[in-house]
């Protein structure tokens, strides 16, 4: 496979799991989360993830069997003498955007995770504050002797 073809395939990619990205944090911004949603996009945003990074292996080996270094110069030469640099440009750019649009993501899940916690929180403090016990009785009432007796 040609080394345009492969920077081709992994821009392609990179588009796809933008696509992804996006609707996560859309749904992570909703009042009520449709955790099958995120689910779903979650196994589908791993398959696309395993699937660039397969691409990548075969950039490199296709860059080594070229007789290019395995860097960032051997990759930038490669792209010059292939004459596909406009693409492996925009392919950079396109995952330092995808790079940062994940780590949103991630920050946006740990408030969420934060602010769901909190509220558990804050329900087991009320919860411990009620004037019934876990059996129904009242507190007051579990404290009484049995006049009975």
């Amino acid at each position: 496979m040609s080394l345009a073809r492969l920077l081709s395939d992994q821009h392609q990619r990179l588009e796809e799991l933008t696509v992804l990205l996006s609707r996560e944090q859309t749904l992570l911004t909703q009042g009520d989360i449709d955790g099958e949603a995120l689910a779903s996009l979650a196994m589908n945003k791993q398959a696309l993830l395993a699937d660039i990074e397969r691409i990548e292996t075969l950039r490199h080996s296709v860059q080594k069997r070229l007789g290019y270094e395995e860097s960032a110069d051997g990759a930038r030469a490669a792209a010059r003498d292939g004459n596909c640099q406009d693409t492996w440009e925009t392919l950079l750019e396109k995952t330092e955007r995808v790079a940062r649009m994940n780590e949103l993501t991630g920050q946006m899940l740990s408030l969420r995770m934060k602010h769901n916690q909190e509220m558990l929180d804050y329900i087991r403090q009320i919860a411990e504050k009620t004037l019934y016990k876990p059996d129904g009785r009242t507190r007051a009432q579990s404290g009484r002797i049995n006049a009975s007796a």
